[in-house]
């Protein structure tokens, strides 16, 4: 592996240089998933560096260049800058001072090796000068990126000791960067899986979702299955929801759809309106969320029957979710728009029939014909309409 960066797009940004000229060529180097992934030939998401200053006095040099920032993590030595191309958080060097699993207090610090010894993998532990390039690398993260490996920093059972989460992460980069696993990283994530249960709902469904997201995370969430991690994180998740993952990532990727982290936790759950009521509400899911997980849920073998009256009770989304949890053709509804039943309860009322129950009943029966009927035009409702007077 290279020791340094290619030129990437992002490393002859004009924002990006002003913004190091603001804070001194030798306070600043680009740090973490950019490193990495430029090096592996991968667009990068997020740019982000670390400094030796203060978080004041990184506010201070931007303000005087002319750069506005946000204190978004000034607790913790991260400050955003507000560039032209995209936002950079800027961190100031740290360490830990004491950990719990769940949080850490930090100190400042001065030295880049010690701020790459408090990181979580050696892959993202790699830091490049802005203007040479050049990429200092304190714990192998080289070797291991050209290995495909994805290694903790030290001792594995310290970092995830220091942060329970970084069981989740550790799945998570060994799903996307990892070909060889490294023993030691999964027997300590075996051994402290249990740790899992004392973090927030919300870092747990953040990993998860973020899991679930990747292109085909199938080997990955069946790996955590093997080592325990996943009866930790989502217990309902048993033999027969595996298998059903596996087939709903077949079925996504035969059909070009695109990967749904809330679909494929409904594959991994029983499809019982109650388990998925009680996951979204573990895991703090939004009420989006947990609407769609709910509907997954509800799902039937007849879905596939009648994919457009699906669609117009649970809407599109829900009707793909369901056609494609059931191994169906989604493709029926691209390029479809839901309807509106065209008719309104006023014409109802304006025909004789008084208002309350009785319009309702009529406005049913009619709409219930129009989807049974797959939703054919205005003139054929006026028709339906006239026939469920009859019946009067």
């Amino acid at each position: 592996m290279a020791d340094t960066l290619p030129a990437a797009q992002w490393t002859q940004r004009a924002d990006l240089a002003k913004l190091v000229a603001a804070l001194g060529m030798d306070h600043v180097r680009w740090v973490g998933g950019c490193v990495r992934d430029t090096l592996l030939g991968i667009e990068a998401a997020d740019i982000d560096c670390a400094t030796t200053h203060r978080p004041g006095t990184v506010i201070d040099l931007c303000r005087a260049a002319g750069i506005r920032t946000v204190p978004t993590g000034i607790d913790h030595g991260t400050i955003t800058a507000l560039l032209d191309e995209g936002n950079v958080e800027v961190t100031t060097l740290r360490q830990d001072v004491s950990t719990d699993g769940r949080r850490a207090t930090v100190a400042f610090a001065n030295d880049w090796r010690e701020d790459a010894a408090r990181r979580d993998f050696t892959i993202n532990a790699l830091y490049a000068h802005p203007a040479s390039l050049e990429v200092s690398d304190y714990f192998g993260g080289l070797d291991d990126l050209a290995a495909r490996r994805v290694r903790f920093i030290g001792d594995a059972r310290e970092r995830i000791a220091e942060d329970h989460l970084r069981i989740l992460r550790y799945f998570r980069f060994q799903a996307r960067f990892g070909d060889r696993l490294d023993e030691e990283a999964l027997g300590a994530c075996r051994e402290l899986a249990g740790t899992l249960k004392g973090l927030s709902r919300e870092r747990v469904a953040m990993e998860l979702l973020g899991i679930l997201s990747l292109p085909d995370p199938v080997e990955t969430v069946q790996l955590m299955d093997k080592s325990g991690v996943l009866a930790v994180i989502l217990p309902e998740a048993r033999r027969n929801e595996m298998a059903c993952l596996v087939s709903l990532v077949d079925n996504e990727q035969a059909q070009g759809r695109p990967p749904e982290a809330i679909r494929r936790l409904a594959a991994l759950i029983p499809p019982i309106r109650p388990i998925a009521e009680a996951v979204a509400a573990r895991l703090r899911l939004s009420r989006a969320q947990r609407a769609r997980l709910v509907c997954a849920a509800e799902r039937s073998p007849d879905d596939a029957d009648t994919p457009r009256a699906l669609a117009y009770r649970e809407g599109l989304t829900g009707a793909r979710d369901r056609l494609l949890l059931a191994g169906a053709d989604a493709s029926v509804l691209d390029g479809w728009d839901v309807p509106r039943l065209p008719l309104k309860g006023g014409e109802v009322v304006a025909r004789g029939v008084d208002k309350g129950p009785r319009v309702a009943q009529v406005m049913q029966a009619v709409e219930a014909r129009w989807i049974a009927e797959e939703f054919p035009p205005r003139s054929r409702v006026e028709v339906l309409l006239e026939e469920e007077l009859s019946r009067l």
